[in-house]
């Protein structure tokens, strides 16, 4: 009896070996099927241009959402334009991460506001709202979250007319803290939004390519926001502030998925701050293995 146990037990370990090699060359295969681009890249919709540093290759939208929706296991969003993927550590790697970029034209943001916003009061209105939220997700049987406090305070620069941020969130049974980086680009007819998740962990790699990222978009010549014309075109309906704040930690059914995705062992991106989300998973096999070993 004892030799027939240890035999299937054998062959249950062989054919586990076997299907994590397959998955593992079923990965390869698709990563090697992702067409990049480098150099200078336009992305028409924002009516804007990428140039590129040596650090980062992107991925124009079909693959973009290939990534995000086969391979990570996203919903269907068409709101994804592309992605920008940092050599130094591909889709594959461990610590992988990559910026999603999306388009929001709901017109001309004002920057009127920006030496009026006190970035701390805001920081504790959103984490107030936050709290707030919390007792629902509880009763929906949810994580719940706490917006630990900036991880990058938010800087405006008015000649260039890009507001960046970052926030350290932390969700009930994850033990680690998640990164949500947030650029957003004003052009002449809205903004375009550059989104960035990771380990809190990764804070100093993913700041640094960050930084990169921040100088690489243009808007074309007639869309930029120095072009606005006021007698013509729209102005949206809210400042540089609600680009921060933007009632994200008020929406408690966004904050549920979140922690729910956390809780999966999954990656997220917050796509334009308002509302949109695009769920990333990574390494829930690593999440699994971890388990098995725990056990």
């Amino acid at each position: 009896m004892r030799a027939m146990v240890c035999a299937a037990a054998a062959a249950l370990v062989m054919f586990a070996g076997l299907v994590q090699a397959q998955e593992k060359d079923e990965e390869q295969v698709f990563l090697e099927s992702l067409s990049y681009q480098d150099g200078v890249v336009a992305v028409p919709e924002a009516h804007a241009t990428l140039r590129l540093s040596e650090g980062f290759r992107y991925l124009p939208k079909a693959d973009a959402r290939r990534v995000l929706e086969e391979y990570w296991g996203n919903p269907e969003d068409d709101t994804v334009l592309g992605m920008l993927v940092p050599t130094a550590d591909g889709l594959g790697s461990e610590h992988s991460w990559a910026v999603i970029l999306t388009w929001t034209d709901e017109g001309h943001v004002t920057d009127e506001d920006a030496a009026e916003i006190d970035y701390a009061e805001l920081l504790a209105d959103m984490q107030q709202e936050t709290r707030d939220a919390n007792p629902a997700l509880k009763e929906a049987g949810y994580p719940t979250a706490e917006l630990v406090g900036w991880a990058q305070p938010p800087r405006y620069d008015a000649g260039s007319k890009r507001l960046h941020w970052a926030k350290h969130l932390q969700f009930e049974g994850h033990d680690s803290g998640t990164l949500n980086y947030d650029i957003r680009v004003l052009g002449r007819e809205g903004f375009l939004s550059m989104n960035a998740v990771a380990d809190i962990g990764d804070l100093e790699r993913v700041n640094a390519g960050m930084s990169d990222v921040l100088a690489m978009a243009e808007f074309e010549p007639g869309q930029r926001y120095a072009d606005f014309n006021e007698d013509t075109d729209r102005t949206a309906a809210y400042g540089l502030a609600a680009l921060v704040g933007g009632g994200l930690a008020a929406k408690t059914g966004l904050l549920a998925k979140i922690g729910l995705v956390l809780a999966k062992g999954w990656k997220l991106f917050l796509i334009a701050g308002i509302g949109i989300v695009a769920l990333v998973r990574k390494f829930a096999g690593r999440k699994q293995n971890d388990g098995a070993s725990a056990g």
